[in-house]
C-alpha cells in the first residue's frame, strides 16, 4: 500500500465528502478511491468512514486522523517545495576537500570568483594531505593528485597534469651557476620535499623519456610548500616544484626554471565527487565552474612559459 497517497485521498474524500467527487479531482476511478480507503482502514485496524447510500461521515477517529494528516501532508509539501529550489537553484554549504599544496596555490585564484558568480553558497574548505573518504566525511567533492584511489562509485575528472620542475631564483643562479646537465646538481644546494624517496635522490625524466638518478646534496628538506618556495626565492637552493604551486614566481622571474628540458614527475590533478544520478545545483555549479577553468585536461596549465 502507497501509505502516503492513501492519506492524500482520505483527505480529499472527507473534503468533498464522497468518493466520486474526490475521485474525479484525483484523476482516479471510484474503484480506485474505495481501494485505498479500504487498504488505509485495514492498516490502521479502524473504520475512519461512516458509509451510507446517502451520506459519507467521518468517524471520531476519523476527524481526530484527518486533522493529523493533514499537518503531516503539509510539512512534507513544504519539505518537498524547499528541497524542489534549493536542487534548482545552487546555495546551502558546499563542502569541499583540497589537498594542501593545490589549496593554498591554487583555491586562492579560483573561489573567488565562484562565490562572486554564487553568492547563496557558502563554502566550507578542509585542506590536507592525508586520504579523505569523500561520502564517509561528508564532503560534496574534492581535488586531488592521481595517487589516491577512489572507488567505483565516485567520479573523477582530471583538471590537468603538473609537472614538478626545478627551480632557483636569479641570485642563487647568478652566485653560483646554472646547472647545464642534471649531474651539475650533485655540486648545488637542493631543496627538497620530505618524501623520503626524494632526500638524497633527485630521478629526472629527460626528453627522450631516459631517466637519470642524481644523488643531491639536501640543504633543506621540509613537507611545506610555501616554506620551500620562499627559502627558494630567497637564494637559499634548487626546489622541486609542482608547476600549480608556482603561479607567476617563473614569468615575473622570480623564479628560473632549471633544466627545463627535465622534470622529476607529472601528477594529474583531478576533480573527485559522489556518483549520483542527481547531483544538487550547488554541486554541479561548482563541478562544472571548475572544469570550465580547464579546458585542456591532458596539458599543464600551470607552467607559464
Amino acid at each position: 500500500m502507497d501509505r502516503l497517497q492513501s492519506m492524500r485521498v482520505f483527505v480529499k474524500v472527507a473534503e468533498q465528502g464522497g468518493f466520486a467527487r474526490a475521485a474525479l479531482l484525483l484523476d482516479l476511478s471510484n474503484a480506485a478511491v474505495t481501494r485505498y480507503i479500504a487498504d488505509l482502514e485495514n492498516h490502521l485496524g479502524t473504520r475512519l468512514l461512516h458509509r451510507s447510500t446517502r451520506k459519507l461521515s467521518l468517524t471520531d477517529i476519523g476527524r481526530e486522523y484527518l486533522k493529523r494528516v493533514r499537518q503531516i501532508l503539509a510539512e512534507i509539501d513544504d519539505v518537498e517545495a524547499i528541497t524542489s529550489s534549493l536542487s534548482k537553484r545552487p546555495g546551502g554549504t558546499l563542502k569541499l576537500y583540497a589537498q594542501m599544496s593545490f589549496g593554498q596555490f591554487q583555491l586562492p585564484h579560483l573561489l573567488p570568483p565562484y562565490a562572486e558568480a554564487f553568492p547563496d553558497v557558502m563554502l566550507d574548505v578542509t585542506l590536507s594531505d592525508r586520504p579523505a573518504d569523500l561520502v564517509e566525511e561528508g564532503f560534496d567533492v574534492g581535488i586531488f593528485n592521481d595517487t589516491q584511489k577512489f572507488g567505483s562509485g565516485m567520479i573523477v575528472r582530471q583538471l590537468g597534469i603538473s609537472q614538478v620542475i626545478l627551480c632557483a631564483s636569479p641570485a642563487y643562479i647568478e652566485r653560483f651557476g646554472l646547472p647545464e646537465v642534471p649531474q651539475d646538481l650533485s655540486q648545488h644546494a637542493c631543496l627538497g620535499y620530505s618524501f623520503e624517496h626524494l632526500r638524497d635522490h633527485w630521478s629526472l625524466c629527460g626528453p627522450d623519456g631516459a631517466e637519470v638518478s642524481i644523488e643531491v646534496n639536501s640543504r633543506m628538506i621540509s613537507n611545506n610548500s610555501d616554506l620551500l618556495k620562499r627559502c627558494a626565492q630567497s637564494g637559499m637552493g634548487i626546489v622541486l616544484r609542482p608547476t600549480f604551486t608556482l603561479g607567476n614566481d617563473l614569468k615575473r622571474r622570480r623564479l628560473l626554471h632549471v633544466l627545463p628540458a627535465y622534470h622529476v614527475q607529472k601528477i594529474a590533478v583531478v576533480l573527485v565527487y559522489p556518483s549520483r544520478r542527481l547531483l544538487s545545483a550547488t554541486v554541479r555549479s561548482f563541478v562544472d565552474f571548475i572544469a570550465e577553468k580547464f579546458p585542456q585536461p591532458n596539458t599543464d596549465p600551470w607552467l607559464k612559459k
